[in-house]
């Protein structure tokens, strides 16, 4: 059996493709391959987890229209056809049996090429409301796979549409709080906090941040704090904290990192997260359960983060703060008000282990198996 996943853009897109490709190569023994864009992280994350990729010249459209949206946009109708001849060269050479696509433009030109060639399709969509590309797909391929139920009404063909929810890495489920937190070498019981603002960072929360970081250190650390910059915008958070007058090496309870590559473990041992909401890191917070700090992003399309976090606020899962309210003060004392309530921390994981759809991965699989039959 061959499964050819495509993905990109970020984390969000890339994670459920790897979660779903190691299910099919340890129940099946599937030969997998990704197929990415140009220039993605992608292209970094995919061999990491020890699975070949492939690339496609895509790029994204944008929605001004001034001189430099215009020129990116001729560029991308150009790459449009490009990507299509790349495509159908991979399709050739790897002969898959089955197309799953799980979000980034990557996807657009290989599931597109694959329907086009009557080989099983599917796509699935993590965010509340679909992007472009899954619309644009949703027209061609077998399956679309979504992560919320009020999801369907958004595709003229529903009939071709199955709530699954979004796939989450087997990692995330085989440690304990307690295991995690040994794992990452903390020998006290002070609380973990987590932050991160996506695989690419965020300019403004990074900037509120400095004024956290520089808070927490004034007072003692008072606990672990692991923060994810993100590759964007690590070496202007250095420069701004050394600006303050931090020198990280002083603070060893509070590790500032370009990336975080063990996402699981550091999640798994968190007692708060601070995050973005997108779909892929909803997914992970309602299924261990993790009490957080939502800030969704004002720069995608159709809000659609904002939506996703409401769908966890509005359970008493999270607590959801907009971009234009927060400040690094209002950051730090919301977390350590919720670290001075264990009570309130326990009742909001209650509230997401009811959110959370724990076998998304097994209801996804099944699908795509189906496909194949």
């Amino acid at each position: 059996m061959k499964v050819l996943f495509t993905c990109g853009g970020t984390a969000g897109h890339i994670n459920p493709g790897l979660a779903l490709a190691r299910m099919f190569q340890q129940r099946d023994g599937a030969e997998i391959l990704f197929v990415g864009a140009d220039g993605g992280m992608e292209q970094e994350l995919v061999p990491r987890e020890g699975f070949p990729i492939r690339t496609v010249t895509i790029t994204s459209f944008y929605r001004s229209l001034s001189l430099g949206g215009i020129k990116h946009n001729l560029i991308t109708v150009k790459n449009l056809v490009t990507s299509r001849s790349q495509a159908a060269r991979i399709l050739k050479d790897f002969q898959p049996d089955l197309v799953v696509g799980t979000g980034g433009y990557a996807s657009y030109p290989v599931v597109r090429a694959a329907a086009k060639r009557g080989i099983p399709t599917a796509v699935h969509e993590s965010n509340a409301e679909p992007g472009l590309t899954t619309k644009a797909l949703s027209k061609v391929v077998d399956k679309v796979m979504v992560g919320f139920e009020e999801s369907r009404k958004h595709y003229s063909h529903p009939e071709r549409v199955e709530v699954t929810g979004t796939p989450v890495r087997g990692d995330f489920f085989r440690m304990t709080r307690q295991e995690a937190r040994q794992a990452l070498g903390y020998t006290d019981d002070l609380p973990v906090v987590l932050t991160t603002w996506g695989s690419l960072g965020a300019q403004v929360m990074n900037d509120h941040m400095v004024d956290f970081v520089a808070r927490e250190c004034r007072e003692g650390q008072p606990f672990h704090h692991i923060y994810g910059v993100g590759q964007r915008y690590y070496q202007r958070v250095l420069e701004k904290l050394a600006e303050k007058g931090i020198d990280l090496k002083d603070y060893p309870r509070v590790d500032v990192r370009e990336y975080i590559y063990d996402m699981p473990a550091c999640m798994d041992a968190a007692d708060v997260v601070l995050s973005r909401a997108g779909a892929s890191t909803i997914s992970e917070i309602s299924a261990i359960a993790k009490p957080s700090i939502l800030v969704p992003s004002p720069n995608v399309t159709a809000n659609h983060q904002e939506k996703n976090a409401r769908v966890l606020s509005d359970q008493g899962g999270a607590v959801l703060m907009l971009e234009p309210e927060c400040t690094g003060d209002k950051l730090y004392e919301q977390v350590c008000s919720m670290l001075a309530h264990p009570t309130q921390l326990g009742e909001m994981s209650r509230n997401l282990a009811r959110l959370s759809v724990t076998d998304a991965n097994e209801r996804i699989y099944q699908v795509l198996k189906g496909l194949m039959k």
